[in-house]
């Protein structure tokens, strides 16, 4: 593939791709997108414009295919990317994100290992989404101490249960 503006050379990936009513017309375009750029894309749906239709039901099967490994990152688009992202983020292992912005898209993976970029097809234009798309694809997890160190403490997050927290404010 070769070197995109404003963006290092990016490998063919497997990505999925989701979008509900509220994401649909642009979870299209970058379809188009990405497949001319040589990835190999899945498409979770929807696959029709329905606006009766579930974020939820559409975002799961997408983000357990993450965290299971059978793809290398996942895109889920809803109005806003908000219900996509809290949605996204119940299944263990997928670490997704609403995002807006270039910085954000790069840090959430390097830092943050992120795996499932968020957006709002209500909220962001198909130049801005494709931008942001191109930036998280093309960013590499860090696997410095300080950032592996913060991570394994959100990871033990997720394998206690949810108590409140015995640490008071100063």
């Amino acid at each position: 593939m070769g070197n995109l503006k404003g963006h290092s050379a990016t490998r063919a990936m497997r990505i999925g791709i989701v979008a509900d009513h509220g994401g649909f017309e642009l979870k299209k375009d970058l379809i188009a997108r990405l497949r001319a750029s040589g990835h190999q894309v899945i498409d979770y749906g929807a696959h029709e414009l329905d606006d009766s239709d579930d974020y939820p039901d559409l975002v799961v099967p997408l983000a357990e295919a993450v965290a299971a490994g059978k793809l290398q990152r996942g895109v889920a688009i809803c109005g806003s990317g908000v219900g996509a992202s809290v949605c996204a983020n119940k299944v263990h292992g997928v670490r997704a994100a609403v995002i807006h912005d270039h910085f954000s898209a790069r840090q959430g993976v390097e830092d943050d290992h992120m795996n499932v970029l968020c957006m709002g097809g209500r909220t962001i234009g198909p130049a801005v989404a494709w931008d942001l798309v191109q930036t998280f694809l093309a960013a590499r997890a860090s696997h410095a101490a300080r950032h592996l160190r913060r991570l394994a403490k959100v990871a033990a997050l997720e394998s206690t249960t949810s108590k409140p927290s015995r640490r008071r404010p100063r």
